[in-house]
């Protein structure tokens, strides 16, 4: 990958964007150095310009951005980075630094109503990994979620392996609305464990990527 870094006069724009959701997060810059540490902590490291230093997101909030994959565009200058975020991107607290209040800001180009219900099925997906990351870094009491991570890691994986076991049972049966449930139970408490090893949906889904072979 050879960035163009001249052309900025040392820096080049990183446009971050959620790997699982496709949402768009912020917009920082990097030099060479950022982009090095960047590389070798794979979390994502700006240059500020106004405080005239490296600086790697969440290293005071602890809302750090997890390198999934880095792209680079046609002209050489500028990054496309897909990420793992912990916790909200925007120094506001909330999950992206465009979603601004009011309208005056915004173009809306189509509603998440006419989504796709796989298109929504997926949304869905994201915001619930997210809640999952939320409930481990903050718990509230009575949480279901947070009851599963207080069992540990062993008794997580039993769970999943559990709800598998469901899943086959009415599938080999027959029972397909049973297994709707099952499969739903499934999919919760393997995002749970994803959770607890430190991985994320995004990884799993760039395995399978990688695993896919278009037809010449």
């Amino acid at each position: 990958m050879t960035i163009d870094f001249n052309k900025g006069e040392g820096l080049v724009p990183a446009i971050i964007q959620n790997a699982a959701t496709g949402k768009v997060l912020m917009l920082g810059y990097m030099n060479e150095e950022a982009f090095e540490q960047t590389l070798s902590t794979s979390l994502v490291t700006f240059f500020s310009r106004s405080k005239n230093r490296l600086w790697t997101k969440g290293e005071t909030s602890g809302n750090t951005l997890k390198v999934v994959k880095i792209e680079l565009d046609c002209d050489q200058d500028t990054l496309l980075i897909l990420v793992d975020p912990t916790g909200p991107a925007c120094h506001r607290n909330t999950e992206t630094c465009f979603d601004v209040e009011g309208d005056s800001n915004s173009y809306h180009l189509r509603s998440f109503q006419n989504f796709t219900p796989t298109e929504q099925a997926l949304q869905f997906i994201a915001q619930l990994e997210q809640t999952i990351k939320d409930r481990r870094k903050n718990p509230i009491e009575g949480s279901y979620t947070n009851h599963l991570f207080n069992k540990g890691l062993n008794k997580m994986a039993q769970k999943v392996g559990e709800e598998a076991v469901e899943v086959v049972i009415d599938a080999v049966a027959g029972n397909t609305e049973p297994m709707k449930g099952e499969a739903a139970d499934l999919l919760f408490h393997l995002l749970v464990l994803l959770e607890a090893s430190g991985l994320s949906l995004a990884e799993v889904v760039q395995v399978l990527e990688s695993r896919h072979k278009p037809r010449e």
